[in-house]
């Protein structure tokens, strides 16, 4: 078993002094990089480095969780914004941004004990978890872990459709182009998802840092989104669940709130799958709405 589970209080310590070694190497590699490093960092429960980036004091907690090959960095338009009303939290999931490696199993669940191994960290209640793409199911797994501390998840182009499931024969046939050359395919895919008339610079860094993500981590991740069950996971989290998606892709509201009652959706048009990149100051008005529905003001 980890140190961090052990009831030893030298154990204890030695975990903590390895977690502030991660974080300086961590720092360090982020300054050479030209990038910045995590403010704070968290340990998953397999013993991954979390890093994140925590600011604002108020309430309710908005935990904002990046999408596929992403980061926290492309919440930045956010981030800022929300911190002047809210404590707003982004999060690195493994093997992205800041955050460790080092894990064998890249599943949704995993994935989601990152954000709630940051939100214990933090001792933080009143959470809105807001998840990206492929963020908004690592969302749900973090509700799972985080009983009683979550009241609301905010979905952004993504949960489309929670009934709908990938055979292991359309998921092997997908991530074959991605196996084969990693680049190309991510480029091809990243650009298709943008619509015509986007800022071709926004275009081009949102390719290039998808592009640059580890091939193994980033394939073990789409195998494992295409196999989740979101379904199974809502019998067990009955939150308010909205969505602000783009009508590049229908969102099947009526068949959602058959499996999830709460379910509520905002369309934007015209916007393709990174909404809060293409068109932050709609997007933001619009997630402000939103939170005010889940934690109104006295």
């Amino acid at each position: 078993m980890h140190v961090l589970f052990s009831t030893n209080k030298g154990s204890r310590a030695a975990s903590r002094l390895g977690a502030m070694i991660a974080l300086a190497a961590a720092l360090i590699l982020g300054a050479s990089c030209g990038r910045r490093g995590p403010d704070r960092a968290a340990t998953a429960p397999d013993g991954v480095t979390i890093a994140y980036h925590i600011e604002g004091k108020g309430s309710p907690t908005l935990v904002f969780v990046h999408g596929w090959s992403c980061d926290r960095t492309y919440w930045r338009d956010q981030i800022g914004v929300f911190a002047r009303t809210y404590t707003v939290v982004a999060v690195d999931l493994a093997g992205h941004g800041e955050s460790g490696a080092e894990r064998r199993n890249w599943s949704i669940r995993a994935f989601g004990a990152d954000v709630a191994a940051v939100i214990k960290e933090e001792g933080l209640r009143k959470v809105i978890l807001v998840g990206h793409s492929m963020g908004g199911e690592v969302c749900l797994e973090a509700a799972r872990a985080l009983p009683g501390r979550v009241i609301g998840i905010i979905g952004v182009d993504t949960f489309q459709d929670f009934s709908e499931v990938m055979t292991r024969a359309q998921i092997d046939e997908f991530v074959a182009p991605f196996k084969a050359d990693f680049k190309a395919a991510t480029d091809f895919f990243v650009r298709a998802m943008f619509p015509w008339g986007v800022d071709p610079n926004l275009v081009e860094r949102v390719v290039r840092g998808m592009s640059a993500a580890k091939p193994e981590i980033a394939v073990a991740a789409f195998e494992a989104l295409f196999s989740y069950r979101a379904a199974r996971a809502l019998r067990e989290v009955r939150l308010p669940i909205r969505v602000i998606n783009s009508d590049k892709n229908p969102t099947n509201i009526e068949g959602n709130r058959k499996i999830a009652a709460s379910f509520g959706a905002r369309i934007m048009t015209g916007r393709g799958h990174f909404l809060f990149l293409e068109e932050p100051g709609e997007f933001n008005r619009v997630l402000e709405q939103i939170v005010g529905e889940l934690a109104p003001r006295r």
